[in-house]
């Protein structure tokens, strides 16, 4: 347990800083009398999901691996990241309809109807929490391969030639 410390508390924090961002939507209004934009605007959240992989895996080359860490050590440590934000899924997105934005689903129902973009059923559907929770299910773990495979690249560091001489 304590090899895989550090990714448990990023996998967490990947959690919170995913509910904040939920909160951050229905703050500006993206959940509600801007929800027409939030198709578009809901994509920036790679921003921080990608920073935190950044931190996370630049916290495990640092605390865990003394500064040098390879691709492999690198991109492990984002898989089993990935893998337990993946299964914490279900309860985020339950967090998220429940307490963050209880709204959010009526609210893309009726904004999709009323666009002509879906019927009623289709909508209710598609925007609903079993729904939710099952594609978060597939692309949590799609996405975090990609973001573990190129973050892994930018953080991994070898030994300097100066420390292979002294160790």
């Amino acid at each position: 347990m304590k090899g895989i410390a550090i990714e448990i508390k990023w996998a967490f924090i990947f959690v919170l800083v995913t509910l904040a961002w939920m909160a951050f939507e229905r703050a500006i209004g993206l959940h509600g009398a801007y929800i027409d934009k939030h198709a578009v605007y809901t994509n920036l959240y790679a921003i921080p999901a990608i920073a935190v992989y950044v931190f996370a895996l630049l916290d495990k080359r640092k605390n865990y691996y003394n500064g040098t860490m390879s691709y492999k050590q690198g991109f492990i440590s984002g898989l089993i990241i990935t893998g337990i934000v993946t299964l914490l899924v279900p309860l985020t997105q339950y967090i998220t309809s429940s307490v963050v934005a209880p709204g959010y689903f009526s609210n893309v129902i009726s904004h999709v109807v009323e666009e002509d973009k879906m019927t009623l059923e289709e909508a209710q559907n598609y925007f609903n929490l079993r729904n939710y929770i099952i594609q978060g299910l597939v692309s949590s773990p799609v996405m975090g391969i990609i973001t573990t495979a190129v973050v892994s690249f930018f953080t991994s560091a070898k030994k300097k030639k100066s420390e292979e001489f002294t160790s």
